[in-house]
């Protein structure tokens, strides 16, 4: 995926665009009525039928301009609907820009934006801003197994992490579980550490596609393989949305231990775009297992294999 950077002043607004190879495509864009198409399906994606009707114009007028929209990759059929005993194409707009390169010439980088993260982590992190709470466990012995979190400490790492995508952070950008309140709950949530020492992560924890369960120990299960992980240095990575508010979405970052939820962490730091690709049994779910690797053998976790 390319992207449009537009700076004004300090502010800075990355759109996806579609980089043209082909300089044709720029006549196709002076046409009037081919303008007016891409405005429409901006709004709403729509057959050639309702197009025509929408612009009172011939279908096949309308056909035309959509099957050449089509070849130079600016509109996409997204499905096709039964109209009237035949099978109508939707078309929608692939992107709100198209840019053409004149010349290659030197890169100019500018490390201030990482557009790719950021298109991603929306709604986490919007408009230059962490738009969500960081909750970790609680250090002291809470919650219903009286546990004392150890884990929390990962969460540095994360947070140097995030702070490199944000122009600005409110303080504090962290709470404890046990000082989360019912409107809380309804916010983007950023959760650190499994349901034992976590009570916020408990709450949810029938929610995750890829969940903890109790029998004798804690262990994890994937409802998506089927699979049982027992290992310490087994972490998830998850992304749900928020079952307190479904306008809200909650990434979570736990393992069985410290271990875990350490590896996690760095898998998701490391290999964000192996996580953006979702479970290999179901890529729609951003619901990622991985097992933490001590490479250099110093007792610390410093890479990771992900499992599934």
């Amino acid at each position: 995926m390319d992207f449009l950077v537009e700076e004004k002043g300090d502010e800075q607004k990355a759109y996806e665009t579609i980089l043209l190879e082909n300089p044709k495509v720029l006549r196709s864009l002076s046409n009037e009525l081919v303008l007016k198409i891409i405005k429409i399906l901006s709004k709403e994606p729509s057959c050639a039928m309702d197009l025509a009707r929408k612009l009172k114009e011939h279908e096949q007028k309308i056909y035309y301009h959509l099957r050449k929209l089509e070849k130079f990759g600016i509109v996409e059929i997204l499905k096709r609907e039964e109209r009237v005993g035949a099978l109508a194409k939707i078309y929608r707009v692939k992107s709100p820009s198209v840019s053409f390169k004149l010349f290659e010439d030197e890169r100019i980088v500018d490390k201030k934006v990482k557009i790719k993260e950021l298109k991603f982590l929306k709604p986490f992190i919007k408009n230059g801003k962490l738009e969500a709470i960081i909750v970790v466990g609680s250090p002291d012995p809470h919650g219903k197994y009286g546990a004392q979190a150890s884990d929390a400490c990962c969460a540095i790492d994360l947070a140097l992490f995030l702070g490199s995508l944000v122009k600005s952070a409110e303080l504090p950008n962290y709470k404890l579980d046990t000082e989360i309140k019912e409107k809380d709950l309804k916010k983007n949530l950023i959760l650190v550490g499994g349901p034992k020492s976590n009570i916020i992560v408990e709450k949810i924890n029938k929610s995750l596609p890829i969940f903890f369960e109790f029998k004798r120990e804690w262990n994890i299960f994937s409802s998506l393989s089927k699979s049982v992980y027992v290992d310490d240095n087994v972490g998830v990575i998850e992304r749900i949305k928020n079952p307190f508010d479904e306008k809200s979405e909650i990434f979570l970052f736990a393992g069985k231990r410290f271990k875990g939820t350490r590896a996690a962490i760095l898998g998701f730091i490391k290999n964000l775009k192996e996580v953006e690709k979702g479970n290999k049994f179901d890529s729609k779910k951003i619901a990622r297992v991985v097992l933490g690797i001590d490479k250099d053998s110093d007792g610390i976790v410093d890479d990771v294999k992900f499992l599934e």
